[in-house]
């Protein structure tokens, strides 16, 4: 993988002009030096690489490296990438490791400053980033923005410490990102007008042309759990500059499917202006966080990709620099060797931890809801086994429970719907923000197996089905393998068809687990420390009173 020179021939799309032409791209040292125009060209366009406008690396399971090895196939040559996932657990340490592994292969990773480790006071977390941390931060030059500022009540009641980020990221002239879910209205102007310049978590349209209205960017989110794509892409019709693609959390299996290239194709599909749809996933994401990725230019980093035509876009290669990174569906990028840092300290569980006496009454429900991070409540009259609540699969009501994995502390315990195990345990160390155990099942045997699985192997994914176990191990931060990436692929895709050949009808059942103990998306959550109202957005009781 030379920078040796070399010419590409196609019709060239310059985003820039707003116009496709045939012509030859032709590179020395890694950049475009000239463009000429042609009268024939071979049948391929060039076009700049996609960009992912927002995504938490760690979802995939990969470390950067490997998410690059496989995203590069689909003609991803850079990520605005929140690593909060890694802060929550390591704190500076893990956002610099994120840093010096990404900087080891061709690709153009932008990380950001993450503005809330942990994301709320009610949960425990593996560290705390302050105000100091967002200035060590937020100076460095490998940042290029504030990650997401998630607490938006803070903002919306002008929290000293919440403001006091924000201050320093303008201060630094780096944008902010927004999380604020369901916002509208003032709060919503509120909000924005603190200096919050993007949001990812819209999920009508409503909502979205109202934070529009204000001067906020949306991006439109499709991961491996939430799905936004169908009821935000009619924004391109009207409000294309405003537009950025992203995936927020996507599994190592989804991205090996494809990336950005697959909300082009069907945004494109869809009917909407090629150019106008690639402004969305290239050009806004660089001139918003000013990314020095190439925009084929004269003087741009050879930064791009050659398709075979708009409607299929099949990617046939994708170059980095002036490297040649993927061709014909194949990573050119060797791995690397990486560490595996950690933070995890507790000792292995009892089925009498998870035991909840009945206290009479009825108890509320947390209601997991397909493609979709919030929930719903739904109140019911529990299974009582011997005095005590239990797991009804025939109902579909499961018992949960959030395990603090940074020091010994008793499990916080509750119930969910619409998981649909109807035997065994899933459990999980990702699970957003803190990243604490997670795990679900059909009785506390299973979930007591489940979690100790995790527990010995320091993190990681596991199902237990009677006999049948099986556990991913994630040794970085148990958020991420520093396997091959398609090895990592592979395992995971062989735990979630396990887990759904044990009942459950999720699409993706660990990614939609590990959203449970996420807080700051209403409306009922479960955090380490106790079932969580996130509307009210404080603790709340499991039993209901009469």
């Amino acid at each position: 993988m030379s920078k040796n020179s070399f010419s590409v021939s196609g019709q060239v799309v310059d985003l820039r002009a707003s116009k496709v032409f045939p012509g030859t791209i032709h590179v020395e040292n890694g950049r475009i030096v000239t463009i000429t125009h042609e009268k024939s060209v071979p049948n391929q366009f060039i076009m700049p690489g996609l960009i992912d406008a927002h995504v938490h690396i760690e979802s995939s399971m990969l470390i950067p490296s490997e998410f690059a090895r496989m995203a590069v196939v689909h003609g991803t040559v850079a990520t605005v990438s929140d690593p909060h996932e890694i802060a929550n657990v390591l704190g500076i340490e893990g956002i610099q490791y994120m840093i010096e592994n990404g900087n080891r292969v061709p690709f153009k990773f932008y990380f950001g400053a993450s503005s809330c480790v942990p994301a709320t006071g009610f949960e425990t977390a593996g560290a705390t980033l302050g105000v100091d941390a967002m200035e060590i931060l937020l100076s460095m030059p490998e940042i290029k923005y504030m990650a997401e500022m998630m607490n938006y009540p803070g903002v919306l009641f002008q929290d000293q410490e919440v403001m006091a980020k924000i201050a320093v990221a303008k201060k630094h002239g780096k944008p902010v990102d927004g999380h604020a879910p369901g916002l509208m209205g003032d709060d919503a102007k509120k909000y924005i007008e603190a200096g919050i310049s993007t949001d990812h978590e819209c999920f009508t349209m409503d909502e979205a042309l109202d934070k529009i209205k204000y001067g906020m960017k949306i991006q439109i989110r499709e991961g491996s759990a939430a799905k936004n794509f169908d009821a935000l892409v009619d924004l391109l019709e009207d409000h294309p500059d405003k537009v950025l693609f992203c995936s927020d959390d996507k599994h190592p299996d989804d991205l090996e499917r494809g990336h950005i290239n697959l909300l082009v194709k069907r945004a494109i599909a869809k009917g909407y202006d090629p150019m106008r749809v690639l402004q969305s996933c290239i050009l806004n994401p660089v001139d918003h966080y000013k990314l020095d990725v190439g925009l084929l230019q004269s003087g741009d980093a050879a930064d791009f990709i050659v398709v075979n035509n708009f409607n299929e876009f099949i990617v046939k290669k994708t170059y980095i620099d002036g490297v040649l990174v993927a061709e014909n569906g194949k990573t050119l990028i060797q791995s690397v060797d990486a560490t595996t840092p950690n933070h995890f300290s507790i000792n292995g569980l009892d089925s009498k931890d998870l035991q909840i006496t009945h206290k009479g009454g009825k108890i509320r429900v947390i209601e997991a809801l397909e493609g979709q991070l919030i929930t719903n409540t739904v109140v019911v009259a529990p299974l009582v086994v011997a005095n005590r609540v239990e797991s009804d699969p025939s109902r579909d009501i499961l018992k949960m429970a959030v395990i603090n994995r940074y020091q010994k502390a008793k499990p916080a315990v509750a119930f969910i719907k619409n998981i649909g195990l109807k035997r065994g345990a899933i459990a999980s160390t990702v699970a957003h923000d803190s990243h604490n155990l997670i795990v679900v099942g059909c009785d506390d045997v299973s979930m007591v197996a489940a979690a100790n699985l995790l527990i010995e192997s320091k993190g990681g994914v596991a199902v237990v089905d009677g006999e049948k176990q099986h556990v991913l191990p994630l040794p970085v931060a148990g958020l991420m393998s520093n396997k091959d990436a398609w090895e990592v692929a592979r395992a995971y895709e062989a735990i979630d068809q396990m887990a759904k050949g044990m009942g459950s009808t999720l699409r993706a059942p660990f990614m939609t687990l590990s959203f449970m103990a996420l807080l700051v998306i209403p409306q009922l959550k479960l955090s380490d420390k106790g079932l969580f109202d996130g509307k009210a957005f404080s603790f709340t009781t499991l039993e209901v009173e009469a």
